[in-house]
């Protein structure tokens, strides 16, 4: 009787701890993420007006490149700092992290720098979670879930999708471990965020997949290979910023040259195109894509200029250039299948993310809250298809993975091995 009075008293303590606890996060959260988009819209829509802004990239980027270099110390890892201490690291994710990335972010986009959103609001997120938790002096493991927490929180409200940022900060610690212990106050951290972000009236652009083709073997073959494609696409991405970010360093030493430099190769590249169309956020590619008016290699495109962005050290995520690479691929290729192109372009936004992240449920889950459930069983096949083809490294290089794509079948070839022969 003890034993049970004990586990009902205590299971609505844990609650309320934690209601308590996601409410705060929520609102510097939620608030954080107002101000960030709001932001970013009067940015990009001054650098439209104004596209000489272009030219001060480099300086830009060598002025950020200072900051974190001389005064952001641990700041620097970003991201891979956040996913490591939600994985158990026993690093401060320091406050300055907040206004470094949010205003390096910002700055990147009015100067027009390829990057997105995700990264920074998943930094902004740990770092509140974390300061939250060392605040009211939380165990170890409740720190991890709270900075678990702070990812949903940041990803929830920058995009939009309470339940895709739920999963997404449950899953993209570690390849084949889902942090469900963390379940509970993920769901309300992003639920808390996503509804202050509403408060402010700042609100989401939602795309239309159009009709949903009806089933068919040869359907089937089709999204089978786009699927493929999808994952090789998020491979290469993921792959790309790696490499450049290695050449970047072996060429220039020095971070603030490196950015400097980097961002004079974007510069220039734009000018010798004589093409804007994939700096900044770039948001008209995804109406384009679901209009049916993308270019023919827009994804080829959008991805050079992300990876070239991202690779010199400039502020920001992957994750809407992903959507955006994808789309525009999707589109693309129904032009090449006969297949309605919103249709494919909705496949595509959610297939090269899932690739590209590893975390397929969580981009299956966006796909319905972005899309609806109509097509919910060709955004799942995707989703899976393009995480299975992506390789086990994707775009943050601190993500474990506990289990390999396609170990399970390891065993049983050695365990054929080891049997006696007759």
């Amino acid at each position: 009787m003890k034993t049970q009075y004990a586990t009902h008293t205590r299971i609505p303590i844990y609650m309320g701890k934690w209601l308590i606890l996601t409410a705060l996060l929520g609102l510097f959260m939620g608030s954080l993420s107002a101000f960030f988009l709001t932001s970013l819209t009067w940015v990009t829509n001054t650098r439209l007006a104004h596209p000489w802004l272009l030219y001060l990239l480099p300086v830009s980027g060598a002025f950020f490149a200072f900051l974190y270099t001389y005064y952001g110390k641990n700041a620097n890892r970003g991201n891979n700092l956040v996913i490591d201490q939600g994985n158990g690291g026993t690093e401060k994710i320091p406050l300055r992290l907040i206004p470094l990335t949010l205003f390096g972010t910002i700055t990147t986009h009015l100067f027009g720098g390829s990057v997105g959103r995700e990264g920074t609001a998943v930094q902004m997120g740990g770092a509140v979670a974390d300061n939250l938790g060392r605040l009211f002096k939380l165990s170890a493991v409740e720190r991890e879930i709270l900075i678990v927490s702070g990812i949903s929180a940041g990803f929830s409200s920058v995009f939009g999708t309470p339940l895709a940022g739920t999963l997404f900060g449950l899953e993209v610690l570690a390849i084949g471990k889902v942090r469900t212990e963390a379940l509970f106050p993920s769901f309300f951290a992003a639920f808390f965020a996503n509804l202050v972000t509403g408060w402010y009236g700042v609100g989401h652009t939602h795309y239309q997949m159009g009709p949903i083709p009806e089933w068919s073997i040869l359907l089937f073959f089709q999204l089978l290979l786009a699927g493929i494609l999808f994952g090789i696409i998020g491979w290469i991405f993921s792959r790309s910023i790696v490499f450049i970010k290695k050449t970047y360093a072996n060429w220039f030493k020095n971070p603030v040259l490196r950015n400097f430099m980097g961002g004079a190769i974007v510069v220039l590249i734009a000018i010798v195109l004589n093409n804007q169309r994939y700096l900044g956020l770039s948001l008209p590619l995804l109406t384009d894509a679901f209009n049916g008016d993308a270019h023919l290699f827009d994804f080829i495109g959008k991805l050079a200029f992300t990876v070239l962005s991202l690779g010199a050290g400039f502020q920001g995520g992957e994750v809407t250039p992903l959507f955006e690479i994808g789309a525009t691929l999707g589109s693309t290729l129904a032009q090449l299948f006969h297949l309605s192109m919103p249709f494919l372009a909705g496949l595509g936004f959610i297939g090269v993310f899932s690739g590209a992240t590893n975390t397929p449920i969580a981009c299956f889950v966006m796909g319905i809250e972005l899309f609806g459930s109509e097509a919910s069983v060709y955004l799942f096949m995707i989703s899976l298809v393009s995480f299975m083809c992506s390789g086990n490294s994707g775009i943050y290089s601190s993500q474990q993975v506990i289990k390999k794509k396609g170990e399970l079948f390891l065993p049983l070839r050695i365990i054929k091995q080891k049997e006696p022969s007759d």
